[in-house]
Formats: C-alpha cells, sequence, structure tokens
C-alpha cells in the first residue's frame, strides 16, 4: 500500500476547476515532484494534502486513512514554504522548538530533538541566532529542520528554493537530495523548475490545467515524453510536423514534408498514416561542415539562423531545407578558446536512426 494515495481529486473554484478528477500514488521514501506552469494546480494539490484546503471530491488518504477532514495540525504532515516562514522574534532553537512545544512534548525531549535536527542540516553553531542573522541559504536549512523535527510521515514542499540565487539553489539542490536520504522522510516537492525536478526527484508528475499529463522517472519523463506539452514542456526540444509512412518493430519512416525521409524510434500503437510530430533533443543532433561525410541515416543540409554561448556549450539554431528550425547543442570541450559557427553558415545536422521519437497527442 502506498504512503499517500490520492484518488480522484477535484478542486473548483467558481467555474475554474483547478484540479480536475487527478489521482497520484506516493511510495514510503519517495522524493515525489509535482511539476508544471503556473496555474496547473500543482499548489492547490499541495494545499489539499496539507489540509489548507479541502477537495470538491474524491479522498487523499495517508497509511490507508483519508484525511479530508481532518484538520492541518492533526495531520502527521509539514509544510515548508519557499519564504521560510520563520518567526523573526525567535532564535533559530526557538523556531525548530515551536512545533514541539505546540504538541506538548516534554522540555527534555525538545532540546534532544531540536538538537538532532539542527545537526541533520549541519546548523548545530547557529542556534542562538536570529533569522535576520542568516543567510538565505541558512534560513531554508532551519525551515527544512523545523518541519523534520516532529518527525512527519510526509514533508511538503511548495518552490522552497524559489527564493535562493542560482548558485545557492544549486548548492541546496545537493544538500535537500542529501536530507532526503539522511532523514528518510517521505517528500512531495511543488515547483515549475523542469531542471530542478529532474535532479532531486525519483518520480515526476508533469501537471497542466489540473490533469496529470504523465508520471513517471525523471529518464522517462525527459527522454520518452507522453505528448507534445510533455516533450515541450521539459526542457528544450526541436519538434517538425511529419506522417509514417511505415511502422516496425525497430523504427518508423516518418515524411517530413520537403525535408523528406526521418527514421525515428519504434512507437506502439501507431500505424502508416498517422499524423503527428517528429521530435529531438539538441543535445542528439550533430552540427557539421557540409563537406563532412554523414555517417547516419538522418542527415540534412541547413544554415545557422542563430547561436547562444553558454560557456560550456553552444547551442545553434538552424534552418533547414524546408523552413524548419532544429536546435544543435555542441559542446565547447576543445581547450582554449572555442571556435563558433558563424550566423548564415551552411551546416549539415544529423542525428540517430533511434534518437527522435513520433508524438500524436
Amino acid at each position: 500500500m502506498s504512503l499517500l494515495e490520492i484518488r480522484n481529486v477535484t478542486r473548483r473554484f467558481g467555474n475554474y476547476t483547478a484540479v480536475d478528477n487527478v489521482s497520484i500514488s506516493v511510495e514510503t521514501g519517495e522524493f515525489f515532484t509535482l511539476l508544471g506552469p503556473s496555474g496547473c494546480g500543482k499548489t492547490t494539490l499541495l494545499r489539499m494534502i496539507a489540509g489548507f484546503d479541502l477537495p470538491d471530491s474524491g479522498q487523499i488518504l495517508l497509511d490507508g486513512k483519508d484525511m479530508v477532514g481532518t484538520p492541518p495540525e492533526k495531520r502527521p504532515v509539514h509544510t515548508v514554504f519557499q519564504t521560510y516562514a520563520l518567526f523573526p522574534h525567535m532564535t533559530v532553537v526557538d523556531n525548530i522548538a515551536f512545533p514541539l512545544k505546540m504538541a506538548g512534548k516534554t522540555p527534555q525531549e525538545i532540546k534532544t530533538r531540536v538538537a538532532d535536527a539542527l545537526d541533520s542540516v549541519r546548523l548545530s553553531n547557529f542556534g542562538g541566532r536570529f533569522p535576520h542573522e542568516l543567510s538565505g541559504g541558512q534560513k531554508q536549512r532551519v525551515a527544512f529542520a523545523r518541519g523534520l523535527v516532529n518527525r512527519p510521515r510526509l514533508l511538503l514542499l511548495d518552490e522552497p528554493l524559489g527564493a535562493l540565487d542560482a548558485k545557492l539553489r544549486e548548492e541546496m539542490q545537493i544538500e535537500l537530495i542529501n536530507l532526503q536520504k539522511e532523514v528518510g522522510v517521505t517528500f512531495v516537492f511543488v515547483t515549475h523548475a523542469q531542471n530542478e525536478a529532474l535532479a532531486l526527484s525519483h518520480r515526476i508528475a508533469v501537471m497542466n490545467r489540473g490533469n496529470v499529463e504523465q508520471t513517471d522517472e525523471p529518464s522517462k519523463i525527459y527522454g520518452f515524453p507522453r505528448n507534445r506539452f510533455v516533450a515541450d514542456f521539459i526542457g528544450k526540444i526541436s519538434m517538425m510536423n511529419a506522417r509514417i509512412v511505415e511502422a516496425t518493430p525497430s523504427h518508423l519512416r516518418l515524411n517530413a514534408g520537403e525535408l523528406g525521409e526521418v527514421i525515428t524510434a519504434a512507437k506502439e500503437g501507431v500505424k502508416a498514416g498517422d499524423d503527428g510530430v517528429m521530435a529531438i533533443r539538441p543535445e542528439q543532433v550533430r552540427i557539421s561542415h557540409p563537406s563532412e561525410e554523414p555517417r547516419l541515416k538522418n542527415h540534412f543540409l541547413g544554415k545557422v539562423h542563430d547561436f547562444l554561448y553558454i560557456g560550456d556549450v553552444t547551442t545553434y539554431i538552424v534552418e533547414l531545407s524546408n523552413g524548419t528550425y532544429i536546435e544543435a547543442l555542441l559542446p565547447n570541450s576543445s581547450p582554449g578558446r572555442a571556435t563558433f559557427f558563424e550566423v548564415g553558415d551552411e551546416v549539415g545536422v544529423s542525428w540517430r536512426h533511434d534518437a527522435g521519437i513520433f508524438l500524436n497527442d
């Protein structure tokens, strides 16, 4: 039995349906992420799990018990917010101890648990400080410690890294992974940042307009998106209209209009004549001088339309002969100053026969 089961949950605000008949299960010890754009329903769903909001229909079961109707303070659940929500007039120790005092724990138990919580987030020497004396990362760790001190069955994290700068955010991602492993508490994490979800999660539920589009492991969400929304929302991807000419157990042969024949990976449930798009990630596309001998089945000529230098890699936007744009990622791995293709250069782009995927949804 799953630790958390969300069964056919719906939440409406007037005529607007924020969460539409959603069902999700979360296993014990899992780092589970709700991912999606603003307004997709992920925060509303998290608030219903916490008890801050109630569903119009459906069940939210924790250890098999329906939590709907149980007030937030009676649920073995704690929430960590993006804004930290620390009491400014309390020290770090008092902030962390607050949930234990509300639960009526003894002074000795409070002292022991707070010390353990501080140690788990590596802030043992900061107990006497006030929130204004801490950095953003330290405040976030205090919030994590307070969330874990009463040993919840479930820790809910509502975009907890959103207020941090890029470098600190990356550091905190690593700390969060290690913390979750050490304490063994089940995490349900809400974010709109795709890279963050891919880096942290055991599984991801991609949400859109109140629905769950796909639930899977990060590598499958990224490499085998179920539909165009998931493919386009997770990372960068190029798509071109295509029709299946031949469907075999080993591959699909597509007609991509003026571009001609394209070979992609096989897909179940499709047949010759189906229309859709051929989608491919930039890192799977090779870019080269037109004079180089093509060694891959999918090889086309184009012209560099634009490029973006990011230090370790350069992303090229290439216009193919049929007017379609495709992105290619080139590592800047050679020593010294990187050399670039310039805007207007004619180039060849190619990719493996099993690199692209066909999407008809």
